[in-house]
């Protein structure tokens, strides 16, 4: 793999799909990244940080920088901001997602969702300070982040530290088998009864024009995910340096926060009996035992035990039944009745995404599988190789589906950034036992 050409490769494609303009709803200018120019138009809240990982790798503060701030420009007086922006046009390409706004009887179609997505903001703020080492943006953004988590906390700890999201949608890995049985699904192969069932969740939450508590209350969709808990925690660590880094006063409740939130995946999700970290939902938070890759997520945090980490990728990643092919990581487990490795409308069900397998790289670095962890890291440069920048792929042929110049699929330049600084302190680290 020539990693100055795949380098090239993934700066063309976020520059081909950047999008700049002028909102007169806010009076300001925009600046942010489609995923997908034909299939993904509009800005995401998750895809965003992913694509400020990859500016930084590539040294495009500039973008990155503007992305994020054009991503807080519509953030509410309380501190909400939703999980999609639409800017020029307040119609989304799928009239479906008219349900996942608030109508206003000022403003009957919002520009933003009234939805959220895992909190990967603070980690993508601090990496554009730490490259760029712009204290002015550090001051920027800081207010914003703290008046979000604020935000957060305050609408979405229900009744424990962990956060609870309220639909599908909110998990960014919408058709994930795991919500199988909290919409009443009959496990198994994705089908329009499934559609319908997600769908009714977005159109119950907009006839109660999104009051929280009044959908708290109904609890027939209240989750709290593994990946989405994860990257929390991982989120609450970065809050914690940027008020460090900014004398900010807040930094050690972020810090026990962060703390918190990871006894309680440990406590809530982990099964000794399986060793899997599960979704659990509802107000009695009821495991769903579908085993999918965000099992591996919590494996990459600090406050779980090594035993059960290392435990958990044995029994499971290593599994010739569950997670190994050609092509991991399998977005399912390969034995589960729901799992199809093809081109489908309903994501996370049995293809390979670059994004598991970018988090997955961390967790492998952080608890020394270097041998998984390279394989995991050549799988991707062979998946692009073979089939482009895709939205996902086969876990057995690599062949690429979905949307095409997908920017997620360019996480590989951070996987080649976190390879060279593990070789760089490997290389310091020998170096300093021959002296």
């Amino acid at each position: 793999m020539n990693e100055e050409l795949i380098r090239q490769q993934v700066r063309d494609i976020l520059h081909a799909n950047l999008s700049e303009g002028y909102s007169p709803l806010l009076n300001t200018h925009y600046c942010y990244i489609k995923p997908s120019p034909g299939t993904y138009p509009f800005q995401w809240w998750w895809d965003t940080c992913f694509e400020v990982f990859m500016l930084c790798d590539l040294g495009e503060y500039d973008i990155a920088k503007r992305s994020m701030l054009s991503l807080f420009a519509m953030q509410q007086p309380d501190g909400f901001v939703g999980h999609m922006i639409f800017w020029k046009s307040a119609l989304p390409r799928n009239k479906m997602n008219i349900l996942q706004a608030r109508p206003t009887l000022k403003q009957l179609r919002p520009h933003m969702s009234a939805l959220i997505q895992p909190p990967l903001v603070a980690q993508a703020t601090l990496l554009i300070y730490q490259d760029s080492q712009d204290r002015r943006f550090l001051e920027t953004m800081l207010p914003k982040l703290k008046k979000y988590y604020s935000w957060l906390i305050a609408n979405r700890s229900f009744d424990d530290d962990l956060i609870t999201i309220i639909t599908t949608f909110e998990s960014g890995l919408d058709w994930c088998p795991s919500f199988d049985p909290v919409v009443g699904f009959h496990h198994g192969l994705a089908n329009q009864e499934l559609y319908w069932r997600v769908i009714s969740v977005d159109f119950r939450n907009f006839l109660h024009r999104y009051n929280l508590q009044a959908i708290h209350k109904a609890d027939y969709f209240q989750v709290k995910g593994v990946a989405f808990n994860t990257i929390y925690v991982e989120d609450l660590q970065a809050m914690a340096q940027l008020c460090k880094l900014a004398g900010d006063k807040n930094a050690e409740s972020y810090q026990q926060r962060s703390q918190q939130v990871t006894k309680r995946i440990l406590e809530l999700m982990y099964d000794e009996k399986t060793a899997a970290f599960y979704d659990v939902y509802g107000q009695k938070n009821k495991q769903s035992k579908i085993l999918t890759f965000t099992t591996f997520f919590p494996t990459a945090l600090d406050g779980i035990p090594s035993d059960i980490a290392v435990e958990v990728l044995k029994r499971h990643l290593l599994n010739d039944e569950q997670f190994t092919a050609p092509f991991p990581i399998p977005s399912v487990s390969k034995s589960d009745p729901s799992f199809f490795p093809y081109h489908t409308q309903f994501l996370w069900r049995g293809p390979t995404w670059v994004l598991a397998n970018w988090f997955l790289y961390h967790c492998l670095l952080w608890r020394n599988f270097n041998d998984e962890a390279k394989r995991t890291f050549d799988t991707v440069g062979k998946l692009i190789e073979k089939s482009g920048f895709r939205e996902y792929y086969n876990p057995f042929s690599g062949a690429g589906y979905g949307a095409r110049q997908f920017t997620w699929s360019g996480l590989i330049v951070d996987m080649m950034r976190i390879r060279n600084e593990v070789r760089q302190k490997q290389s310091s680290s020998f170096a300093q036992n021959f002296i």
